[in-house]
């Protein structure tokens, strides 16, 4: 075991052997690495010192501040994979760096595709993931074209689901280092949701499909926001990802 190995695993890195072999490819030289192995120990997130997130196979560029895509979030890319027809219109509302649409749009080449994101920060990520004409920035809906309005046949959402109360006790390296915006859900971590949830028919087409990630806690809450907006709703869970999803259909 080298030296690096032992001083990242002793800050508690789950899997430092590879995360030493991508600090020592990201350097440039000793000094530079001594840099980026100190900032790893003081907590900053592996992929905020790279640049760049692994995710479903992709190297997507990701900076200080913006939230990192978790791989449990793979379950609703395989899903809009599944649901989206022949040539469909899919948005990644929430997006963050885009890793989604990112990773959708490699599977499914012949989806028409479009983010949108608040955070200034992870707009300008997403556009380097994405044709930044593709890329828009505003509050939810407020963000798209308007021609997208009722011609979405799969709208993915990964919004914020973290209790306020909770956002304390999330590990440092989010807690401490993604905007707060891209954490915390509010009151019960569905306050983005209820505002997508009750606009989504608006703008999905006949048949279309609303794909949001939950907590387990949060399926019982989510699936009467879904009725209410008079969407069909159903479950899905990844057990080996630890992954929740809830998805909507709108009538048609």
């Amino acid at each position: 075991m080298t030296a690096l190995v032992t001083r990242l695993r002793g800050a508690g890195c789950v899997f430092a052997e590879e995360e030493a072999a991508l600090l020592e490819e990201a350097a440039t030289d000793d000094a530079h690495l001594e840099r980026l192995v100190t900032e790893r120990i003081g907590g900053r997130p592996l992929e905020h010192l790279l640049g760049w997130v692994a995710f479903d196979g992709l190297r997507l560029h990701v900076t200080d501040g913006v939230f990192v895509p978790r791989q449990k979030t793979l379950l609703l890319v395989d899903l809009a994979a599944d649901l989206a027809p022949d040539d469909g219109t899919v948005v990644d509302l929430c997006c963050g760096t885009g890793a989604l649409l990112a990773a959708l749009v490699v599977r499914r080449p012949d989806l028409d595709g479009h983010a949108a994101d608040l955070d200034p920060a992870a707009v300008a990520c997403a556009r380097r993931n994405l044709p930044a004409e593709r890329v828009h920035e505003g509050d939810l809906f407020d963000a798209l074209p308007r021609h997208l309005r009722a011609a979405v046949d799969v709208l993915v959402v990964n919004a914020p689901y973290v209790p306020t109360d909770l956002v304390a006790e999330m590990p440092p390296e989010a807690r401490d280092h993604e905007h707060r915006l891209a954490l915390d859900g509010g009151g019960d971590g569905l306050d983005v949701h209820r505002r997508v949830v009750a606009e989504a028919p608006r703008w999905l087409a006949a048949g279309g499909y609303l794909l949001v990630e939950v907590a387990p806690v949060q399926v019982d809450t989510a699936l009467a926001l879904v009725a209410e907006a008079g969407l069909e709703g159903a479950v899905a869970e990844d057990d080996e990802r630890g992954a929740t999803a809830v998805i909507a259909r709108a009538r048609g």
